[in-house]
């Protein structure tokens, strides 16, 4: 990796920060997005201590805002020429019914719009820095979630549970339609399962998933072999040419029959465009 650049969201902890740990060690630039400066920071310096690598900079930002992501973008885009790996990891998983400033659930704006708005606003880039790879964290919980284009923010009944799925579903369809924009400019866009890992995701939260996270936590992956699969995706040569791809255990699966439907792709970026302030792609762009 050495004279690669990776950007990776959420990288301070759990499996965002072993994933810039090993990548550092492999030789690469990493660039680490963390909302809090502090234990930013701390990361920072433990990676770079551990790696030996000092080519590891931080970057701030609150991924719940569509202001500080379009910062974030604009500030590594004047730091930085190109970009090699984008790895989308930072997600949360909220209990109760959350808004953010911008009007949205915040489950779905952290863990789709986002990325989504993220990716695009570095598409360019991605794109002069071919080859290049696009790695969005999503999880087994897709198979429980649905797109309901009437209720996407949860406004009519908030459930945690049904939001997380949701949010989840919508990275695996966010990155097809995306592998398939990108068809042919040499950005292959891949998405994962990390397994159920035993970080601070949801150790807190209250309600039956709260419940259900304590009693399993024993029996979790470490966040060392949670982040296998996004370090696989992001250095293995044979997966430089693998687009639209689901992968759990560092192999291709098939994702949940309703993330095959192109229409479904299609209607979710257009929403997610209208939503984050981007042009709307036709269906043949």
């Amino acid at each position: 990796m050495q004279g690669k650049i990776c950007l990776i969201t959420g990288a301070n902890s759990g499996i965002g920060k072993v994933t810039a740990l090993e990548l550092a060690r492999r030789g690469a630039t990493v660039v680490m997005v963390c909302r809090n400066a502090a234990k930013g920071s701390a990361a920072q310096s433990e990676i770079r201590d551990t790696s030996g690598n000092t080519a590891v900079d931080l970057l701030l930002a609150d991924l719940s805002s569509l202001a500080s992501v379009r910062e974030l973008a604009e500030a590594f885009q004047k730091r930085y020429s190109r970009l090699d790996v984008l790895i989308n990891n930072a997600g949360i998983y909220l209990g109760r019914y959350m808004e953010t400033n911008d009007g949205f659930e915040q489950t779905f704006a952290v863990n789709h719009l986002a990325p989504f708005l993220l990716t695009n606003l570095l598409r360019d880039l991605l794109i002069t820095s071919a080859p290049a790879r696009i790695i969005t964290v999503s999880s087994e919980a897709h198979r429980w979630g649905r797109m309901d284009f009437d209720d996407l923010h949860g406004k009519r009944g908030y459930n945690g549970m049904r939001a997380y799925s949701q949010s989840k579903l919508a990275n695996i369809l966010f990155t097809y339609e995306l592998a398939r924009q990108l068809a042919g400019t040499g950005v292959t866009a891949n998405c994962l399962h990390p397994g159920g890992v035993a970080t601070n995701f949801a150790k807190e939260k209250a309600g039956l998933f709260g419940i259900i996270f304590s009693l399993i936590r024993p029996v979790l992956r470490t966040p060392e072999q949670g982040a296998e699969t996004s370090i696989y995706l992001a250095t293995a040569p044979e997966v430089a040419d693998i687009t639209g791809t689901y992968f759990r255990d560092k192999r291709p699966v098939r994702s949940a029959r309703i993330s095959y439907d192109q229409t479904t792709w299609q209607r979710l970026w257009h929403v997610s465009a209208e939503l984050v302030g981007l042009p709307v792609l036709t269906a043949a762009e």
